[in-house]
């Protein structure tokens, strides 16, 4: 029941939200509190036992709605809430035109997310998926920018495409062993693990084409910053912090069980381009002065080094992309609440037109500098335990050049360092670029940006029940 109510709440209030207009705001920001505290509650009793719902969906096309809850997928759940609530605590002071679409859909997203990381049947996980990025669609097309319907139009094909490729390899497995129950988590893996070595390699491109694109690891990633930088800032959290951990979830969740010898005979080549677009993105982020598009570059470099990690296939370095996938996704909403910050403040998103913000806003400066040196994993705050792991388990691993891909992801990581200085040193510190009255930061903003630092500190300084969480 505790699985379903996690469903239930966001799409009830999605429902509500379209029907009641003047109450959306609190049904959202209520039905993400709940949400909270449930996968708070399911998160400390998840070391009790995994929990599984499954009962007859469509049976007779071998669909079922089955869930299935672990230390992995309460760890994202639980992301998920928080984000959805911090973005709704940060709307709640302001207007939106069509309030009640807007939270509406976003509400639909939480859900398809929810259902994403919970969902332990193929098709189960197929529905979800595409219903966390439909609203994403009308989101970015309705409250964009000037170019929202060229950029959602180019976000549209790209995710459709891997949607339809995954589409495509979920049947092809589900056909092997037809029955009330083929696409289930267990009857994939099964077959999947069935298959000769042939069939794995090209199931596999079927499936990663769809994920890659989703993280998004090089080079398909070019959709990423046009969205960044046109979508409303709630729904680039949306994407940022959540959306992105959809693909790697279903790499670490399906991909790697399913098709081990695939995994295998790709995990070279997807290091490689992973490597590749760790060095690019941050060298692109360098370069930057639209400092959205700078947290894009940002993001994609990350998810670079985590997707590299990951096919390293070494335990603790999987176990490093757990915990990065949960800190990550904290610290990159609080990126984006204090640009969104910034940009209502100054009505620029232009780095070279700010400057000097320590001493206009020094509140807002220090949460930066903090959530900042997160984004780059300083010890003592959140991201540096997953980094670190991540590391380790790379340095540790029998794969083939694994000390070369150590060396060249380190560079990475030194070039995110400089590239998020620079950024500091251009928006926060150096001489004023305004002159004008600015207020510091509102009550609601510091509650929602005490939120993120509270996070980034706690699990700095003590980051054991998130290492115990996704042990599991």
């Amino acid at each position: 029941m505790i699985l379903i109510s996690l469903l239930a709440l966001p799409f009830v209030a999605a429902l509500l939200s379209f029907m009641l207009p003047k109450q959306a705001k609190t049904l959202a920001l209520l039905s993400s509190a709940i949400a909270v505290l449930i996968t708070l509650y399911l998160s400390m009793h998840i070391a009790e036992g995994a929990l599984d719902v499954s009962q007859a969906w469509l049976p007779d096309l071998g669909i079922q709605f089955a869930l299935h809850a672990d230390g992995l997928s309460c760890s994202l759940s639980l992301l998920t809430a928080l984000v959805s609530f911090l973005v709704f605590l940060n709307l709640n002071n302001k207007e939106v035109s069509k309030t009640n679409s807007f939270y509406g859909l976003l509400l639909f997203a939480q859900t398809g997310l929810m259902g994403v990381f919970l969902a332990s049947d193929g098709m189960l996980f197929y529905f979800f998926w595409e219903l966390a990025l439909i609203p994403i669609y009308f989101l970015s097309s309705i409250w964009g920018g000037e170019n929202r319907i060229k950029v959602t139009f180019k976000f549209f094909i790209y995710t459709f495409i891997g949607s339809v490729m995954m589409l495509a390899g979920l049947i092809y497995l589900g056909l092997q062993t037809p029955g009330a129950d083929a696409f289930s988590y267990h009857s994939l893996v099964a077959v999947g693990n069935s298959l000769s070595n042939t069939q794995q390699i090209s199931l596999f491109v079927l499936f990663f084409l769809a994920f890659a694109i989703k993280m998004p690891i090089f080079p398909f990633h070019t959709w990423q910053p046009d969205a960044y930088d046109e979508a409303p800032t709630s729904v680039t959290i949306f994407l940022s912090a959540l959306m992105v951990k959809m693909g790697l979830y279903a790499v670490l969740r399906w991909l790697m069980p399913v098709l081990p010898e695939g995994v295998n005979y790709w995990s070279n080549a997807v290091i490689i381009l992973s490597i590749i677009g760790i060095i690019y993105a941050s060298i692109i982020a360098l370069q930057q002065t639209n400092i959205k598009r700078f947290i894009a570059y940002s993001s994609i470099a990350h998810m670079g080094l985590m997707c590299a990690a990951a096919f390293v296939q070494n335990d603790l370095a999987i176990h490093g992309v757990k915990v990065q996938m949960f800190t990550h996704g904290i610290n990159i909403a609080g990126m984006w609440l204090v640009v969104s910050i910034i940009e209502n403040r100054f009505q620029t998103k232009d780095m070279n037109a700010l400057g000097g913000i320590a001493t206009i806003m020094p509140k807002l400066a220090i949460a930066f500098v903090i959530i900042a040196f997160a984004n780059i994993a300083l010890p003592l705050t959140n991201g540096f335990v997953g980094e670190f792991m991540l590391f380790a388990g790379i340095f540790s691993s029998t794969h083939p050049n694994h000390i070369l891909y150590m060396v060249l992801a380190g560079l990475g990581v030194i070039l995110g360092a400089a590239y998020t200085l620079r950024m500091l040193q251009k928006v926060v510190f150096g001489t004023a670029s305004s002159t004008q009255e600015v207020k510091d930061i509102s009550i609601n903003e510091w509650c929602v940006l005490g939120i993120v630092l509270s996070l980034i500190i706690a699990l700095g300084v003590y980051a054991k029940p998130l290492l115990t969480l996704t042990s599991f």
